[in-house]
């Protein structure tokens, strides 16, 4: 295995818009910090396309430090449809306590805010690579009974899949994990 990354306080959501989509169109998976082989920063990836016949209004993956943002694309997000998505540098602000976690993505043009609640007990999870996640994961995670989305201050109503595209919750807080490929 020769790309990893690993993070702390994950705060993740995937859901869908409208119970007729196939696949998620929002993504706000980020991280309070995210430790790469070219560095650490709060990072994570946002996907937010309302319109499903419509490019998407953001994408890709999003850090302080514009060397992390660009890692994630080439090394750990090889053969997925996030290959190739751009780098973004913007913030992330994670807050995480027993009974919520919140997630603030700021990037040019828009502000996520996603508020996670109503937790699972905190299990070690080790998944291996598929399709939609071609790498090995292991963590912790607790699964959110509870998830919302603002985008620019509107409160979006949103489907929560059972699993998501990396195998697992699509609303979970992840105290730490890694992924490697």
């Amino acid at each position: 295995m020769n790309n990893w990354m690993s993070w702390e306080g994950g705060v993740d959501l995937i859901a869908t818009t409208s119970a007729e989509l196939a696949m998620p169109n929002v993504i706000v998976h980020v991280a309070r910090m995210v430790h790469t082989p070219v560095g650490s920063a709060p990072s994570g990836m946002i996907f937010w396309q309302p319109d499903p016949t419509a490019a998407p209004l953001a994408f890709g993956f999003v850090s302080s430090d514009p060397a992390v943002a660009a890692y994630f694309a080439d090394h750990i997000f090889v053969g997925t449809p996030f290959e190739g998505a751009p780098a973004i540098v913007g913030k992330v602000i994670i807050e995480i306590s027993a009974e919520q976690a919140t997630a603030r993505v700021e990037i040019p043009g828009f502000v996520f805010e996603s508020h996670l609640s109503d937790f699972s007990e905190t299990a070690m999870i080790q998944r291996d690579p598929l399709p939609t996640a071609p790498f090995h994961q292991q963590g912790l995670e607790a699964a959110a009974g509870h998830a919302c989305l603002k985008v620019n201050g509107e409160k979006i109503d949103l489907i929560i899949p059972p699993v998501g595209i990396t195998g697992g919750p699509c609303a979970v807080v992840a105290a730490c994990g890694v992924y490697a490929r």
